[in-house]
């Protein structure tokens, strides 16, 4: 995927934070993205800011990852604006933090159903559309995808599964013609956890920084795929 020009990316969760910095980096490489949000609002606003950016175009879609219709529906409307689809980044994600004495089940589910269960449905949706362009699946999990922590139950289990089920799916599509990479940040200033990104958060991995590591991967020669990449922070805060 050298040439990017004219390319079609969907990116779910892409009206903020890391989905954000994803799509603006593929609109200045001319890829024509479109993005989701639970609200259509928020959608459509984020559409409005990143339409600024092109060459690439961009429509903003309302759609909810833990709905199979609803991302088979998402998936509808890209091809139906585009033409196509190139490229699928599963990233809308969640967080709960809690030790397991407090941690409920309403936390439990949003956690797993919008980060791991989402992803399947974002990717299922797309899969016939991936294989007909011979496209790219990349998922954003995190560096909690291999490293747990107290208060994180529900958190690590739902991104060692992504880390596991985008390594399998990888080996089950590669034969036709569909690349898989898993993308595991460190800190990023982003919107997560309903953060406001701020002036402090300027030692951490910044949006844009994933959205190039995305545009490099789309780049690299098709002979060679990095399955699994860990990023992090080049430096600690300083105290």
């Amino acid at each position: 995927m050298e040439n990017l020009n004219g390319k079609t990316a969907l990116v779910t969760g892409g009206s903020k934070g890391i989905g954000y910095g994803i799509a603006a980096s593929l609109l200045k490489e001319g890829v024509n993205v479109a993005i989701t949000s639970r609200n259509q609002k928020d959608a459509d606003a984020a559409a409005q800011e990143l339409s600024k950016i092109g060459p690439g175009k961009v429509i903003g879609i309302a759609s909810d990852v833990r709905d199979f219709d609803a991302q088979k529906n998402a998936v509808a409307k890209t091809i139906e604006a585009f033409g196509r689809l190139d490229v699928l980044v599963a990233n809308a994600g969640v967080g709960h933090f809690a030790p397991i004495t407090e941690m409920t089940p309403e936390q439990w589910h949003e956690t797993l159903d919008t980060n791991l269960t989402g992803v399947f449905y974002s990717f299922k949706a797309a899969l016939d559309a991936l294989t007909a362009s011979k496209g790219y699946f990349i998922s954003i999990s995190s560096l909690a995808g291999t490293n747990f922590f107290p208060t994180a139950s529900a958190y690590n289990a739902s991104k060692f599964g992504l880390v596991g089920f985008t390594q399998a799916v990888m080996l089950d599509v590669r034969d036709a013609g569909i690349k898989c990479s898993t993308i595991m940040p460190g800190s990023v200033a982003s919107h997560f956890n309903n953060h406001e990104p701020n002036a402090a958060d300027a030692w951490k991995i910044q949006p844009e920084d994933l959205g190039q590591m995305v545009v490099d991967l789309l780049h690299m020669n098709p002979r060679t795929l990095p399955s699994k990449i860990e990023v992090r922070p080049s430096q600690t805060p300083k105290k």
